[in-house]
Protein backbone atom coordinates (compact mmCIF):
# COMPACT_ATOMS: atom_id res chain seq x y z
CA UNK A 1 0.00 0.00 0.00
CA UNK A 2 1.46 3.02 -1.11
CA UNK A 3 0.93 7.43 0.69
CA UNK A 4 -2.44 7.45 -2.22
CA UNK A 5 -3.60 4.31 -1.44
CA UNK A 6 -3.84 4.64 2.31
CA UNK A 7 -5.01 8.17 2.29
CA UNK A 8 -7.88 6.86 -0.35
CA UNK A 9 -8.97 3.94 2.04
CA UNK A 10 -8.98 5.66 5.26
CA UNK A 11 -11.64 8.32 3.16
CA UNK A 12 -13.45 4.98 1.95
CA UNK A 13 -13.00 3.53 5.37
CA UNK A 14 -13.67 5.86 7.84
CA UNK A 15 -15.18 9.12 6.08
CA UNK A 16 -12.52 11.13 6.83
CA UNK A 17 -10.29 13.43 5.03
CA UNK A 18 -7.10 14.22 5.05
CA UNK A 19 -6.01 17.61 6.83
CA UNK A 20 -2.49 19.77 6.18
CA UNK A 21 -1.46 21.38 8.71
CA UNK A 22 2.05 21.78 8.40
CA UNK A 23 3.38 24.37 6.59
CA UNK A 24 6.69 23.28 6.79
CA UNK A 25 6.25 19.65 6.00
CA UNK A 26 4.00 20.25 3.12
CA UNK A 27 3.43 16.43 2.82
CA UNK A 28 2.55 16.00 6.11
CA UNK A 29 -1.32 15.00 6.98
CA UNK A 30 -3.57 14.03 9.35
CA UNK A 31 -6.21 12.15 9.80
CA UNK A 32 -8.92 12.68 13.23
CA UNK A 33 -11.67 11.87 14.58
CA UNK A 34 -14.68 14.58 14.01
CA UNK A 35 -15.74 13.85 17.87
CA UNK A 36 -13.00 14.43 19.56
CA UNK A 37 -10.46 15.98 17.18
CA UNK A 38 -8.05 12.90 18.42
CA UNK A 39 -5.47 12.10 15.62
CA UNK A 40 -5.36 8.07 14.56
CA UNK A 41 -2.78 8.53 11.74
CA UNK A 42 -0.34 10.84 10.44
CA UNK A 43 1.45 10.68 6.92
CA UNK A 44 4.54 12.23 6.28
CA UNK A 45 7.44 11.43 4.22
CA UNK A 46 10.40 11.24 6.32
CA UNK A 47 14.08 10.74 5.69
CA UNK A 48 15.43 6.98 5.82
CA UNK A 49 18.33 8.16 7.97
CA UNK A 50 15.82 9.32 10.48
CA UNK A 51 14.34 5.71 10.53
CA UNK A 52 17.78 3.94 11.26
CA UNK A 53 17.73 3.41 7.05
CA UNK A 54 20.57 4.45 5.14
CA UNK A 55 19.83 6.78 2.82
CA UNK A 56 19.06 10.55 3.21
CA UNK A 57 16.12 9.86 0.36
CA UNK A 58 12.30 10.68 1.77
CA UNK A 59 10.11 7.32 2.74
CA UNK A 60 6.71 7.78 3.50
CA UNK A 61 5.57 6.80 6.82
CA UNK A 62 2.03 6.54 8.50
CA UNK A 63 2.35 6.80 12.46
CA UNK A 64 -0.55 4.43 13.52
CA UNK A 65 -1.38 4.52 17.86
CA UNK A 66 -0.39 0.69 19.17
CA UNK A 67 -1.01 -1.43 21.98
CA UNK A 68 2.33 -1.10 24.30
CA UNK A 69 2.13 -4.77 24.96
CA UNK A 70 2.86 -5.68 20.66
CA UNK A 71 5.11 -2.37 19.77
CA UNK A 72 8.28 -4.77 20.81
CA UNK A 73 7.57 -7.06 18.44
CA UNK A 74 6.36 -4.83 15.96
CA UNK A 75 9.45 -3.51 15.28
CA UNK A 76 11.07 -6.39 14.88
CA UNK A 77 9.48 -6.66 11.25
CA UNK A 78 10.34 -4.95 8.24
CA UNK A 79 8.80 -1.65 7.42
CA UNK A 80 7.85 -1.23 11.15
CA UNK A 81 10.03 1.30 12.99
CA UNK A 82 9.86 3.48 16.51
CA UNK A 83 7.49 6.15 16.02
CA UNK A 84 9.11 9.10 14.31
CA UNK A 85 8.64 12.29 16.29
CA UNK A 86 5.54 10.35 18.83
CA UNK A 87 5.82 8.39 21.87
CA UNK A 88 7.61 5.58 21.08
CA UNK A 89 6.15 3.87 23.87
CA UNK A 90 2.38 4.18 22.09
CA UNK A 91 3.05 4.62 18.45
CA UNK A 92 4.75 2.63 15.48
CA UNK A 93 5.93 4.74 12.31
CA UNK A 94 4.90 1.98 8.94
CA UNK A 95 6.57 2.07 5.73
CA UNK A 96 3.70 3.08 3.30
CA UNK A 97 6.40 1.27 0.17
CA UNK A 98 4.79 -2.04 0.12
CA UNK A 99 7.41 -3.54 2.42
CA UNK A 100 4.18 -4.30 5.35
CA UNK A 101 1.07 -6.43 3.88
CA UNK A 102 -1.97 -3.95 3.00
CA UNK A 103 -4.01 -6.63 6.05
CA UNK A 104 -1.30 -5.67 8.16
CA UNK A 105 -1.31 -2.30 8.24
CA UNK A 106 -5.16 -2.28 7.96
CA UNK A 107 -5.39 -4.45 11.48
CA UNK A 108 -2.79 -1.53 12.29
CA UNK A 109 -5.16 1.18 11.00
CA UNK A 110 -8.36 -0.06 13.14
CA UNK A 111 -6.32 -0.40 15.92
CA UNK A 112 -5.16 2.93 16.09
CA UNK A 113 -8.75 4.03 15.00
CA UNK A 114 -9.91 2.11 18.11
CA UNK A 115 -7.14 3.26 20.70
CA UNK A 116 -7.98 7.02 19.99
CA UNK A 117 -11.90 6.53 19.78
CA UNK A 118 -13.94 8.90 22.57
CA UNK A 119 -14.46 6.44 25.66
CA UNK A 120 -18.05 5.62 26.43
CA UNK A 121 -18.78 7.17 30.02
CA UNK A 122 -20.92 4.71 32.30
CA UNK A 123 -23.61 6.18 34.56
CA UNK A 124 -22.82 5.80 37.95
CA UNK A 125 -25.23 3.04 39.55
CA UNK A 126 -27.09 4.30 42.20
CA UNK A 127 -27.59 2.59 45.04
Amino acid sequence: MNREQFIQYISDEYGVDEEYLFAKHPLFCVFRHSNNRKWFAVVMDVPKNKLGLRGADALDVVNLKCDPILIGSLRKEPGIFPAYHMSKANWVSVALDGSVPDEQIKMLLDMSYDATAPKIKRKAKQS
